[in-house]
């Protein structure tokens, strides 16, 4: 199933030392983003893929985060983390498709096979303008920005908002549909990404991670606080 163009699309996702860590609560997320307008959602693992597929029939993009300390690269590292999402319910696969070392197949070989073996369509989170050229070349479905400013090379250069510089340079340099994510936190910057030429923008922390939330709005309470 593909994401439609122009959807507004709800991570949801929260790790295990969030009080909404579990499937229960992320299906329960999915149904009250559908309920707002969302169109399709992305999720880590795969019970909390099965959940939400359980819930609804809206495209899941699903990732498998796996953790080691010897490789950077953890989001959806090889073809067994993929495998597993999608006999979950996932019709897309997301994976890191920057080239930095990973505990599995190469980025155009891992591509291939989840195109080729698990007929799922496949979303490269990248972080530069030529790793978003290479995943459109070996064949990715979507391009998205969600790495930008979390790599060794872009972290310098990270601002406190979305890169909307690069996602403009990839809709004017790849033929792939280019996805934004990355710190697109309020409805202002999803039209700016819209207006930069986004097929659809992801959100996640600003609607599906309560504790978040909270405590910007402390912050604002801080100076009065006795």
């Amino acid at each position: 199933m593909l994401i439609p163009k122009g959807a507004l699309v709800v991570s949801c996702q929260a790790r295990a030392d969030n009080p909404l860590h579990g499937p229960i609560f992320m299906s329960a997320m999915a149904r009250a983003a559908a309920a707002g307008g969302a169109k399709g959602f992305r999720a880590n693992g795969a019970e909390d893929v099965a959940a939400i597929r359980a819930v609804s029939t809206m495209p899941i993009i699903g990732i498998s985060k796996v953790w080691d300390d010897r490789f950077p690269v953890y989001i959806t590292p090889d073809f067994d983390s993929a495998s597993r999402i999608a006999a979950a319910g996932a019709d897309v696969i997301a994976l890191d498709a920057t080239p930095r070392p990973r505990n599995g197949e190469p980025v155009d070989r891992l591509i291939a096979r989840i195109r080729s073996e698990l007929k799922r369509e496949v979303f490269a989170d990248i972080s530069t303008l030529e790793e978003g050229k290479a995943a459109s070349a070996h064949g990715a479905t979507y391009i998205a920005t969600t790495l930008s400013g979390y790599t060794e090379e872009t972290a310098a250069t990270k601002t406190l908002g979305p890169d909307l510089d690069l996602l403009s340079a990839l809709v004017a340099a790849v033929p792939t549909p280019v996805i934004a994510e990355g710190c697109f936190d309020t409805p202002e910057l999803v039209e700016a990404a819209f207006e930069c030429g986004a097929y659809a923008v992801v959100v996640g922390t600003a609607i599906t991670n309560p504790r978040e939330i909270t405590k910007k709005f402390a912050r604002a309470t801080e100076r009065w606080a006795s």
